[in-house]
């Protein structure tokens, strides 16, 4: 979906950024592949900095969170692409955390093996849906995710 209009380099990148904040938090559930295919801690390498810094800070996820919705979703004077990555990246970040939450509850009377292919199928599916957003706004194109894309239209005009 392009009818918003042309976007530019800068917008691409600056679209691309939110989806670091999904993808740092995702990497919890990931812990279980990264022990069975030691290849894949690679992606962890570029991140190494930024998650050193992101744990570093007291409630840093809540400040980048708010601050980004407040001074990037419900400010009109960027760009509707901005607007709507950014708040797509917010939305898979709640969603993370609520499985998370879940997780945190049901974890302890859960087999190993269910709870091994849960975190799997979380971090894949989490890992799936940050490139395919990053690959569509670095092409310049809106990433439809089902439900949350329209979630996402919803929140911003």
């Amino acid at each position: 979906m392009t009818w918003r209009g042309d976007t530019s380099i800068r917008d691409r990148i600056f679209a691309v950024l939110p989806y670091l904040l999904p993808l740092m938090y995702g990497l919890q559930f990931g812990r279980f592949l990264f022990v069975q295919f030691p290849i894949l801690s690679f992606i962890l390498i570029p991140l190494a900095p930024l998650m050193s810094i992101y744990q570093a800070v007291p409630f840093a996820s809540l400040v980048i969170f708010f601050a980004l919705l407040f001074l990037v979703v419900r400010n009109d004077n960027i760009p509707h692409f901005i607007r709507f990555n950014t708040m797509q990246a917010i939305l898979l970040d709640i969603i993370i955390w609520v499985f998370s939450i879940i997780l945190s509850v049901f974890a302890p009377g859960l087999p190993s093996f269910i709870l091994q292919t849960t975190y799997n199928m979380l971090f894949l599916g989490i890992f799936a849906a940050v490139l395919y957003s990053v690959v569509q706004s670095l092409r310049g194109q809106y990433a439809e995710i089902p439900f949350i894309s329209e979630a996402v239209s919803m929140q911003v005009r």
